[in-house]
Formats: C-alpha cells, sequence, structure tokens
C-alpha cells in the first residue's frame, strides 16, 4: 500500500506586531508642548502684569499726600489719607457726577436690553418679508463710526428739545448700544430649543407671555453677558456726553475726571483725582467679578447646540 505523506501544517497567525512610536518622537511632542505651555503662560503673566500693575498703584495713590505721589510715588502711603475721598467725593462735585452716571447708564441699560432682546427673538424666531434685511441693518449699525454721527446727531437732539438733557443722552445711549445688542442675542436666541416655545404656545400662552415668561429666562446668560459689555461701554463712554451733555449739573464720571483734571491748572490735586478715578472704576470691576461666571457662560453657550 502507497502512502503519502501530508504537509506540515502551516503556523497559526499570531496577533499583528504593535508598532510602537519612536521614543525620540514623544519626546519631542512633550517638550513642544512644554515649550507652548510655558510661553503661553508667560505671555499671559506679562498681560496680567501690564493691567494690575497700574491700578494698584492707581489705588495706592489715592491714599498719598500729593508730594508723596510726585516724591515717591512707587513707595508705599505712610498712612491712609481718607481725606483725599471725600474731597473728591465733595468738593470735586464726584457725587454728583456718579448719580448721574447711575441715573444715564442704569435707564440705557434696562432700555437696551428690553429693546434688543425684543428685537432679537423676532429675528431669531420668527420668518418675514425683510428680516435679513432689517438683520443687517442692525449689523451695519456696529460698522458705522459714532464721530461720523456726531454732527446730525447734535442738530437733531437739539431740534427734538432733548439736548442737555438725561433722558436725551439715556436715548442716544440706547440707540448706540442696540445693534451689538440685537447681534449678540440673535444668535444666542436661535440656540435656545424651540420646543419649549411650542408647548408654551400649544397651552394658549400668547406670544408676549412666551416671550417674557419662558423665553425671556432661558436666555439669561446671554442676557447678563451682553449687559456686562453694554455696561462697561456706556459706563466709560467719553465722546457723546461731551457733545451732547455740555449742562454742568448732568454731567458724568467721565466728563468729572477730565474736568477735575484740567480745573486745577498748575496746583494740580493729583490726590483727589485718583481718588475719583478709583471711584469711577470700581463699580466697573465689582460688576465683572459678580458676574464673571455668568459672562463666561453666556459666551460659551452658542458654541453647543
Amino acid at each position: 500500500m502507497k502512502t503519502t505523506d501530508t504537509p506540515p501544517a502551516a503556523p497559526a497567525a499570531g496577533p499583528a506586531p504593535v508598532v510602537k512610536a519612536p521614543a525620540s518622537a514623544a519626546k519631542e511632542k512633550s517638550s513642544e508642548g512644554q515649550v507652548l505651555n510655558v510661553f503661553s503662560h508667560g505671555v499671559l503673566i506679562i498681560w496680567a502684569i501690564l493691567v494690575v500693575l497700574p491700578l494698584l498703584w492707581a489705588v495706592m495713590a489715592s491714599f498719598k499726600t500729593d508730594d508723596s505721589i510726585l516724591s515717591t510715588p512707587w513707595a508705599l502711603p505712610d498712612k491712609l489719607h481718607f481725606e483725599n475721598w471725600s474731597r473728591a467725593w465733595s468738593q470735586a462735585h464726584m457725587s454728583d457726577y456718579f448719580f448721574n452716571t447711575v441715573v444715564v447708564v442704569g435707564c440705557s441699560l434696562v432700555g437696551t436690553l428690553l429693546l434688543g432682546s425684543m428685537a432679537a427673538y423676532v429675528l431669531a424666531r420668527f420668518d418675514f418679508p425683510g428680516n435679513r434685511f432689517i438683520y443687517y441693518l442692525f449689523i451695519g449699525g456696529m460698522s458705522f463710526p459714532i464721530i461720523l454721527a456726531l454732527v446730525p446727531l447734535f442738530f437733531v437732539m437739539n431740534n427734538m428739545a432733548l439736548l442737555n438733557t438725561r433722558h436725551g443722552l439715556i436715548m442716544v445711549y440706547i440707540a448706540y448700544s442696540l445693534p451689538f445688542t440685537v447681534f449678540f442675542l440673535t444668535s444666542f436666541f436661535r440656540t435656545l430649543p424651540s420646543s419649549v416655545a411650542e408647548a408654551a404656545m400649544l397651552d394658549g400662552a400668547s406670544h408676549t407671555r412666551t416671550f417674557f415668561q419662558v423665553m425671556l429666562p432661558m436666555a439669561k446668560p446671554g442676557l447678563i453677558s451682553v449687559g456686562i459689555f453694554n455696561f462697561l461701554g456706556q459706563w466709560n463712554q467719553y465722546m457723546l456726553p461731551t457733545v451732547l451733555n455740555t449742562e454742568p449739573n448732568n454731567r458724568v464720571l467721565s466728563q468729572g475726571l477730565v474736568e477735575l483734571a484740567t480745573s486745577q491748572g498748575y496746583k494740580g490735586d493729583w490726590s483727589g483725582l485718583f481718588a475719583g478715578l478709583v471711584m469711577a472704576m470700581l463699580p466697573v470691576l465689582a460688576a465683572y467679578i459678580i458676574f464673571q461666571r455668568q459672562v463666561v457662560a453666556g459666551l460659551t453657550a452658542g458654541a453647543v447646540k
């Protein structure tokens, strides 16, 4: 009997070999990441020093005398001279300027958020002829330099008897802040779920009730963010009140600080000036510190839908 030899069995296929990246490449990537991290942190530290150091120096100078400010500007005050603050508050009329600024900015901020949120909600949620045209008109208002509108705005307000009045300045602030507010909130309202508004409409809620009781509370992060930006811009506004608000009794803080700096002549009340500067600066810092998380949440809410 003839027998045939069986071929040897093929070796079993094992797992594919794992190709490991060279250790040198991994080290190069980690070193590049460390260099980039150190560079970015260094830039942030330098930027923080450039921002914080002048603020701290202004606060320190507000508690010093004029002689110590000029002779030893970087030294700590020998004692806290609170009379600088009282002199700036009473004799330099910073109290009147502060009150006018709070009234003008407070009313204009409420009007800006109310009108801007209503316009943004309609542009974001309803389709009608001219929707895009109105939206681009608001965007165009952001690119229009305010200095080109000062002369015609002056004559318009003069003809309407709004010149040198608080309510006239409030209306100008609202018109000045509306383009950015509508642009910001329109994108924010588009990210909100429409199912909640549809459920409210099915329950019998009107468009007005749906907006004020359903959609507006949901847009709170966006309202806080755009409110902080408008507050900063309106609080530090100088050009508009200088041209449209020349009445001494209605001056705002920015005008008051310039008046305090120029009215002393060669004498120069530097300690009172720094005290007034810190008074004007504190509300802005306090508002941003208090609403810091809401501002970040409002800016990043539109990134994830």
